[in-house]
């Protein structure tokens, strides 16, 4: 008998029905202490749910309380629908980053879709127009079967929804790695702007006030969604379709503009999104967080089938929903908004004092469960962890393939992992509401503020490989790369909302690097002052026991006082002189280089010196902001002859590098990974050369600007169409594949 029968019939709590809601016996025990008896089937689905991993945070919480979360410009850091920043001028910034990775590998276009709508409805919860969103997307190997067509979806489904709602989506990343053969990667990022004294929380008061049910109706889809995120997938992964939600973003256009025309009357207590279990996570975190208790009446609910019990109704994940909690007079004004938007507007509840979540439906009794220990006593694991070992440091003598600098710098830009992802950007509206300022491709994406000089930078940033190699460093250069692209377009970095995608908690090894990410995440976070304000965990992303790269993947927002001082990455000038900014010394282990070419993943990452990192950035910011520099590019995969390649491509003009270096030492130069360092074209290099003297920071002219050919000296030349072509091309040429297979 499956939960979803049993939930319709009046059956007892064996262990098998236990076991399918992902209890384990003593978390069950503890269920019974709380409730002192046994629970119905509707309680047992809204504990199963609210202390999943995927709600609970039951095996991550422990260590994420260790991140710092505070800072000058936080107002709202974790525990609401998103973090809040000041960015001046009485605005706030609202972002965060979730996953829907588990959905998207099932049901690619809506797993995707759904996971775009839900972020969009964190942010706009708080009182916050969307102005952008970002995405950081995880493929198996381009050779894998089903790697294609869960492009092919993932791309449709967040272009479609993103597109159908009008906020543009203005950059990302995509990778590519077998680890992810069997679980892909959908994050999904969104940025809004509110007024500082129009931001709202979920915070329920008022005993009796009403609770308002808002948006589309309830149907069966997603049922369980945060129980098959919480799970290891195996062979019959795909028959769980029916918990993929389904989202329609013209429902969602409506849902913003009619709760954003509601927030600008002086009605709403608490607002909450539906997301993640649905009714059931809305009004437990509502009514726990006012310390208050709640009624609802289930038959009161919009449904859009027949014959739906509370189980279903309470753990329906269906979209476009909102829990809202108004005061008293408000009714009548609020749902005059609702109806104008055509949306379904229902009183289904009120707030009590009684302290418990109570369900009702015909008048009969389906729940009754005492809200603050479903909240406080939900399980929190200090899990056994391993921490893993730094491998050694690979040498540039210890290269073993002979292979020309340019020949190689060719086959990267022109493979599945440095490719131009070109062909899923241009499928995404970047430029609707009309205020993107720098597009898809560059070190960040800005938007500028609508009628104001001053701009939002975002970037989502991590190097998986480091992560696997030394989960520590991989942690704190995910933040510091994430820093590093913030400053690389002059923007200030303020602070970062993270999702933390791994494998198995429960194996010693993945759960230390969990630990071990975390904990360089935090001390990059503290070095840099760019804390941590929003955030999600995805865990158990494997398949039959084959975990994925430890994912910790970083969104950052900066922010601009004048768009009008920013960098981009585009060589545009002949004649300029190319300075390599930072501390570069050709570090070649985890490099894509060794990885691509050499078809070994071995070595220990570069390592992170943050202190040389903000001492870096922080002189790049201000030449930029001085307008010494409209030219930056910071060094990431690749390497330094990688970082130019992609200057003169962005830009059409080629440059000469003049290396000192011969040989294998050549390759290290050109295609080591070491961190805090940026290349810049300048017309006055003596000037920036003794300005990073006078700040202590290691800078040295590496070439000119000008010709249409990429220069390396001793090495030979390459057309920068030539690169720009293989760059160009791979993408569509792979996707073509496709659509000629389906043909």
């Amino acid at each position: 008998m499956t939960a979803t029968e049993a939930s319709r019939r009046n059956v007892a709590i064996t262990p098998e029905i236990v076991a399918e809601h992902g209890l384990t016996a003593e978390e069950y025990d503890r269920v019974l202490k709380i409730m002192g008896r046994e629970p119905t089937i509707t309680e047992l689905g809204i504990f199963s749910v609210m202390w999943s991993e995927h709600c609970s945070y039951k095996s991550s919480r422990i260590w994420l309380k260790t991140l710092p979360t505070k800072g000058p410009r936080v107002i709202q850091g974790p525990g609401e629908n998103a973090g809040v920043v000041d960015i001046g001028d009485g605005q706030a910034a609202i972002f965060k980053i979730e996953s829907h990775n588990h959905p998207s590998f099932i049901e690619p276009y809506q797993g995707a879709a759904t996971g775009v709508g839900g972020i969009l409805r964190d942010v706009f919860t708080m009182g916050a127009r969307p102005i952008a969103n970002m995405n950081a997307l995880r493929f198996g190997e381009p050779s894998h079967p089903k790697t294609r067509h869960l492009v092919s979806g993932v791309v449709s489904g967040i272009g479609g929804y993103g597109n159908c709602v009008g906020v543009p989506t203005v950059g990302g990343e995509t990778n590519f790695d077998p680890s992810y053969n069997g679980n892909i990667l959908v994050n999904a990022m969104t940025v809004g702007v509110a007024r500082t004294d129009r931001i709202f929380y979920s915070k329920a008061a008022g005993v009796g006030n009403p609770v308002v049910y808002v948006g589309a109706k309830t149907g069966r889809d997603g049922i369980h969604g945060a129980t098959m995120a919480s799970a290891e997938f195996t062979d019959d992964s795909e028959e769980k379709r029916p918990t993929v939600q389904v989202g329609d973003p013209f429902t969602e256009k409506l849902l913003i503009e009619a709760c954003l025309e509601l927030m600008a009357e002086d009605a709403i207590v608490a607002i909450q999104d539906m997301g993640a279990a649905g009714l059931t996570s809305s009004s437990v975190e509502m009514a726990s967080k006012g310390e208050l208790g709640i009624e609802l009446e289930i038959d009161r609910v919009p449904m859009r089938e027949t014959g739906m019990t509370p189980y279903e109704v309470m753990l329906s994940e269906s979209q476009e929903r909102m829990l809202i909690v108004l005061k008293p007079e408000a009714e009548a004004k609020a749902k005059a908004i609702f109806d104008k938007w055509e949306l379904d507007f229902a009183v289904i509840g009120r707030l009590t004092d009684s302290g418990n979540l109570v369900l009702k439906m015909h008048g009969e009794t389906y729940a009754d469960i005492p809200v603050a220990p479903l909240v406080a006593e939900a399980p929190e694991y200090d899990r056994p962890w391993v921490p893993t070992e730094k491998p050694a440091t690979i040498a540039a003598s210890d290269l073993t393939r002979d292979i020309g600098v340019l020949d190689a710098l060719k086959e990267l830009v022109g493979g599945p992992h440095l490719s131009s992802r070109r062909w899923i950007w241009e499928q995404y509206d970047h430029l609707v509401m009309g205020n993107t300022i720098q597009r898809p491709g560059g070190d960040s994406a800005v938007v500028r503020l609508e009628g104001s000089s001053k701009g939002i930078a975002i970037t989502t940033d991590c190097t998986p490989r480091y992560c696997y190699s030394h989960p520590e460093t991989g942690g704190a250069q995910a933040v510091a790369e994430s820093w590093r692209n913030l400053t690389a377009v002059g923007a200030e970095p303020i602070a970062v909302t993270n999702n933390l995608n791994f494998g198995n908690p429960q194996r010693p090894e993945i759960m230390g690097q969990l630990v071990g990410c975390i904990k360089g995440m935090g001390e990059a976070c503290r070095a840099l002052d760019f804390p941590v304000v929003s955030g999600n965990v995805s865990l158990y992303n494997e398949t039959n026991g084959k975990g994925i790269l430890p994912t910790p993947v970083i969104g950052g927002v900066g922010l601009l006082p004048d768009v009008a001082q920013q960098a981009t990455l585009a060589l545009r000038k002949a004649g300029e002189t190319l300075v390599l900014i930072g501390d570069h010394s050709g570090w070649l282990g985890s490099s894509l280089y060794l990885q691509e070419i050499e078809k070994r993943r071995e070595g220990a990452p570069p390592p992170v010196d943050l202190a040389a990192e903000r001492r870096t950035g922080d002189f790049v910011r201000a030449q930029i902001r001085a307008g010494s520099l409209s030219t930056v590019h910071d060094l990431s995969d690749g390497g330094l002859l990688v970082t130019v390649a992609e200057m003169a491509m962005a830009g059409g003009t080629g440059a000469a590098l003049e290396p000192t270096a011969k040989g294998k030492d050549l390759t290290a130069w050109c295609f080591g990974e070491d961190q805090g360092c940026y290349v810049v074209a300048t017309s006055d290099p003596a000037s920036v050369l003794a300005a990073a003297e006078k700040a202590g920071v290691p800078a040295k002219r590496i070439g000119t600007t000008g010709g249409a050919e990429l220069t390396v000296a001793g090495a030979g030349a390459i057309s920068v169409e030539a690169l720009r072509r293989a760059h160009e091309d791979w993408f569509p040429s792979y996707m073509d594949q496709a659509a000629a297979g389906n043909a």
